[in-house]
Formats: C-alpha cells, structure tokens, sequence
C-alpha cells in the first residue's frame, strides 16, 4: 500500500513546476525527478486548487475526487512513475464530470510523464 505524501515548502513547490506539464480540461499535472529521498511506499503528490474555482465545499469536493483517482490508480502496476513528484491543479470542469472519465485522461496524463 503506497501513502500519499504531500509538499510542505514553498521552494519545493516552485522546484516541481520547472521541469514536466501535462495539461487537460480537468486537471495540470506538473512532475520533476525526485529531489527529496521518500520513504519506500511514498509517492510525493499534492494536490492544490485555487480559491477562484469556488467555495471551500466544492474545492474539497475536486481535491477528494483527485486523490481518489489517483489512489485508484496506483493500485495497476506501472501507471505512475514512482521517480517523480507530482503537483496536481484541479480544475472547475473536474466538479461536475464523471469520475471514469478522469480516471482513463489520468492514466494516459501519467502515462505522458514517463
């Protein structure tokens, strides 16, 4: 079982956006090699959303439905490249879709990284 760890400093935060994007409707996925040591079993991924896309309801209701996806996908083996860290930028048109339709543009957006 892999956890889900998250950025706390603000330069590794301005590190992960340099290098990787992959950008759809739904979501941005930033990624850049690894340059904290995790844990094994830790994947560095955090999830953020800004305050322009609405309410706190409705950006907690798309960061849960993100993660969700993303723990989804990290039980396939090979979907996610452990060697990375993952920023993810949810989007408004990500509240109102369906759940396996961000699930399959996910997969084919970690796929890309690779």
């Amino acid at each position: 079982m892999f956890k889900l760890v998250s950025l706390k400093k603000s330069n590794h935060f301005k590190m992960a956006l340099r290098e990787r994007k992959v950008h759809t409707d739904y979501y941005s996925i930033f990624a850049a090699k690894n340059f904290l040591k995790p844990k094994k079993n830790h994947l560095i991924i955090s999830f953020v959303m800004k305050k322009k896309i609405g309410n706190a309801v409705k950006r907690n209701r798309i960061r849960r439905k993100l993660k969700a996806i993303v723990l989804k996908i990290l039980k396939i083996r090979g979907a996610i490249n452990y060697d990375y860290t993952y920023i993810v930028f949810g989007k408004t048109k990500s509240f109102s879709e369906n759940h396996e339709k961000i699930f399959n543009e996910m997969i084919k957006s970690f796929k890309r990284i690779k």
